[in-house]
């Protein structure tokens, strides 16, 4: 049964690859696995239809044959699990492949999009310079240690792995600032994820769908 996912039908993020949807999409074409996508306005996020599916009324969502499941982690993991390609098979090596995935999601993102969304409420604010000082130097804190256990190694756990698909995931959500440039083996590990050929093929259709979206307008 092909798998189907959701994604915003005009997603906010104009077609730069940020929205989630994005993350289920890379670990399918990773996978090899194709899969149909049924776009979904603001409105019909709401809706009882979709609701049963997410009970939170967001996107992705992920059905195949009788399962449904909401969360990306949670999607990407159980994409990962089911085919080869995105963990090790000797387990350890699995298990800290998946300690990854956490990771990316428990420990890197909240700060990150901390920050970014205090960027982008709290501009003009009186009291916004000193409150992105504080928030942008827990952001560098996790930088730097990224950086350090990342070294000179090309991806966090020997091959890349659904828990680097995360990581490069997440670090792409400070394409609005110069703050990677000051950690250059991690600006150099993101740029390794965005050449990955499946990569380049979600990023492209997700870019596809924002395109036909503003040529309708």
């Amino acid at each position: 049964m092909t798998i189907t996912i959701t994604a915003f039908e005009r997603s906010p993020d104009r077609g730069r690859g940020l929205a989630r949807d994005m993350r289920v999409r890379w670990a399918l074409e990773e996978a090899g696995q194709p899969y149909d996508v049924r776009l979904l306005s603001f409105e019909a996020m709401k809706q009882p239809g979709h609701l049963a599916l997410h009970p939170f009324g967001q996107i992705p969502t992920y059905e195949e044959d009788g399962l449904s499941l909401f969360e990306t982690g949670s999607i990407v993991f159980h994409i990962a699990e089911r085919h080869a390609g995105l963990l090790p098979r000797e387990a350890k090596a699995r298990a800290r492949a998946i300690t990854w995935i956490f990771a990316a999601l428990n420990t890197m993102e909240p700060p990150i999009v901390e920050l970014e969304t205090a960027v982008r409420e709290e501009r003009g604010k009186t009291w916004h310079p000193e409150h992105r000082a504080v928030l942008e130097g827990r952001v560098r804190t996790r930088l730097g240690q990224l950086s350090t256990r990342l070294g000179a190694a090309e991806w966090l756990e020997g091959a890349f792995s659904a828990g680097d698909l995360l990581m490069v995931s997440v670090l792409m959500r400070l394409g609005w600032s110069d703050i990677l440039d000051d950690y250059p083996n991690l600006a150099a590990y993101l740029a390794r994820g965005q050449v990955r050929p499946a990569y380049r093929r979600a990023f492209e259709a997700q870019r596809a769908v924002f395109a036909a979206a503003s040529a309708g307008d």
